[in-house]
């Protein structure tokens, strides 16, 4: 095992140990290319989970050094998944520890022997802590869910005439200890004559389930050997012309040659460059605008970045293409900008959660979201709690959804969250994001955490550190968290771009008081307002529904409660909207999952969809006021004209 901080893991108790590599490299998507091909390791794995009391008896046994079916019993487990809900054993559902996944595949010839490829394993994403090894090898591991990481494992299938079958073994832990991201605690239950000794709870305080597993994409795919690492692309606007900043890193080469090209739409070459970095001019641009701002798709670019290089084992070229939007994002006193022009956000939160794959990404289920998301007429959401599939924010390119991406700091509640360990693990967590997503123009704002205690002492120095490094690594977009303590308290505020504020009036306080929500509201906007002069989100709001629940007069749990509650908010928010409010956002999109408590039943009901995707009456509602805000809109484009309720495609 790596030594490092296996130390400091081991001392939080018996369920984790490990360590973790430094940021390094770039990590663009896995595209195919003339010189680039991608093996999908999505399917069936094999899985087991370690039920031993320490959780470590497949270290100890070390079962990465044969075939996991050798160890003793294994499950059949889908990847993309979480593997809660997968099995009928209920040890599994609300499983900590460690848990192993094991899948044998053989390579194409022409990877192992062509000493010109490069060959790398990717992980979409690992909840919480992995580590990895390929043929019993230990080559990777990676502390932090919902984001990809990947190992070159070249050495390892270049070796010989049988290196062509790979087996790739994966141990996952989802133990969440203070420092991590979402933050947690084991406790243990010493109490003798009401609990086994040895028992434990995961602890957690934040309000979805802790779902784990392989919950991305799995797959191997291959460059050159001198090849391009990673593109950062930055967009404006001067005059008629769009521009297009660009930077390139080459990896395993200092005698190479870049030739960079900008296409159209219609594949025509519209401007070139060489070198690693420039600036393309493009006059005349068609500009990235968010849905219901100009026709469906999104206009993109594409970014063709071709490379030539001498090696010593003979000549490699590398190809990558890169979507690009020309767009730009500013912030001022009220209003926030894209391209120039005040945008309102109205939209939804959203969780990736589905009744079988928990977290796991699904193609079926992302398609219809998004029609859902355009019936709507939504033009935003945020990654509520944690970041989503890359595959989503590609989709957020295309449609013209803005994006506020969110890192996965939920739960930071107490004062250890905000130690400088916390604080360091928060940062390469924010690297790690940013380096993913920085070159969609979906995403306009990042946010850095969700509802934290930020009125105590410590957080505003944590925040400020947490968001100056964050302006750091992406100086082109504002940032955010997303707040609900009391703005005189609130220490972490004076440093975001935007006030993204939650408040749920009428419903987790003055329960039933429909009648208190438009006074509380407005109190709440002002209080924010004159003491900060930054424009305002609301970032949540919402009530909790039973589907098929009807009370009238309206009772909390009933649809009715539901619209009448959304209805007094958006009275409120229709006074501010225009002023310095410029954005809401309805929690939830859909109910979702969450721990079991008494106060929740099968999870967490505030959707306006099920969690099988079909409308409450509140759907409607909504659906009504987003196009009539659309309509109200003065949009720069006549195209815009038709975007209307009555004569959407979807009516």
């Amino acid at each position: 095992m790596a030594r490092g901080r296996a130390a400091a893991w081991a001392a939080l108790g018996p369920l984790l140990w490990g360590c973790a590599l430094a940021l390094q490299g770039g990590m663009l998507y896995p595209r195919e290319s003339p010189s680039r091909e991608r093996k999908s390791l999505d399917g069936l794995w094999r899985f087991r989970a370690d039920f031993s009391d320490t959780r470590r008896r497949g270290f100890e046994e070390q079962w990465y050094r044969r075939p996991l079916r050798e160890s003793g019993p294994t499950l059949d487990m889908p990847v993309p998944s979480s593997f809660n809900d997968i099995s009928q054993d209920w040890r599994l559902r609300h499983f900590v520890g460690w848990v192993w996944y094991e899948r044998e595949v053989t390579l194409p010839e022409r990877w192992t022997q062509d000493l010109r490829t490069r060959v790398v394993l990717r992980i979409g994403s690992a909840h919480s802590y992995a580590i990895v090894w390929v043929n019993g090898v230990n080559t990777l591991e990676h502390e932090g869910g919902y984001l990809p990481f990947e190992v070159d494992i070249s050495s390892l299938v270049q070796v010989g005439p049988l290196s062509s079958h790979l087996r790739v073994t994966i141990a996952i832990n989802n133990t969440l200890t203070p420092s991590t991201l979402p933050p947690g605690t084991i406790r243990y239950m010493t109490d003798a004559s009401r609990y086994p000794k040895g028992y434990f709870v995961q602890n957690t305080d934040f309000d979805f389930f802790n779902y784990a597993g392989l919950q991305r994409s799995v797959l191997l795919y291959t460059t050159p050997t001198t090849y391009i690492d990673d593109i950062t692309v930055t967009t404006g606007v001067q005059q008629d012309s769009g521009l297009v900043n660009y930077q390139i890193s080459v990896k395993r080469g200092s005698q190479f040659e870049l030739e960079v090209r900008l296409l159209d739409a219609e594949n025509k070459v519209v401007a070139a460059g060489t070198g690693t970095q420039g600036q393309l001019k493009v006059p005349g641009a068609n500009l990235w605008w968010p849905y219901l701002m100009h026709e469906l798709p999104a206009y993109l670019y594409s970014l063709e970045v071709r490379l030539t290089a001498q090696t010593s084992v003979g000549p490699v070229s590398d190809f990558y293409t890169l979507p690009v939007g020309i767009r730009t994002v500013a912030v001022t006193e009220s209003q926030f900008l894209i391209n120039g022009k005040p945008f309102y956000f109205h939209g939804v939160n959203k969780h990736e959660d589905s009744d079988i794959r928990g977290k796991g990404f699904d193609w079926p289920l992302l398609v219809k979201d998004f029609n859902l998301l355009l019936w709507l007429g939504a033009n935003a959401f945020r990654t509520s709690h944690y970041p989503y599939a890359e595959e989503v924010l590609q989709m957020c390119d295309r449609y013209g959804i803005v994006v506020i991406d969110e890192c996965p700091a939920v739960g930071l509640v107490l004062p250890q969250h905000f130690s400088n360990t916390s604080m360091n693990h928060h940062m390469r967590v924010m690297e790690e994001l940013v380096r993913r997503d920085k070159n969609h123009p979906a995403v306009v704002m990042w946010s850095v955490a969700n509802e934290p205690a930020s009125s105590l002492e410590s957080a505003g120095y944590y925040f400020k550190m947490v968001i100056t490094h964050t302006k750091a690594l992406d100086p082109s977009r504002p940032v955010t968290f997303v707040t609900n303590s009391n703005y005189a308290a609130d220490k972490g505020a004076p440093y975001v771009d935007v006030i993204c504020v939650n408040s749920y009036y009428s419903w987790y306080h003055d329960y039933g008081h429909l009648e208190l929500i438009q006074l509380q509201l407005g109190t709440q906007f002002e209080n924010w307002y004159k003491t900060y002069h930054k424009p305002i989100i609301q970032s949540e709001y919402g009530a909790e529904t039973i589907v098929g629940f009807h009370q009238d007069p309206p009772l909390m749990f009933s649809e009715e409660y539901q619209k009448a509650l959304l209805e007094q908010y958006h009275l409120g928010l229709d006074e501010k909207r225009g002023k310095y409010v410029v954005g809401e956002l309805i929690w939830n999109f859909a109910d979702f999952m969450t721990n079991q408590t008494p106060q929740r039943v099968l999870g967490n009901k505030k959707g306006i969809f099920t969690r099988q995707r079909q409308p409450k009456a509140a759907a409607f509602l909504l659906r009504e006021r987003y196009w009539k805000i659309a309509n109200e809109t003065r949009y720069p484009h006549s195209a815009a004209k038709s975007q209307c309720l009555e004569n959407s495609p979807f009516t």
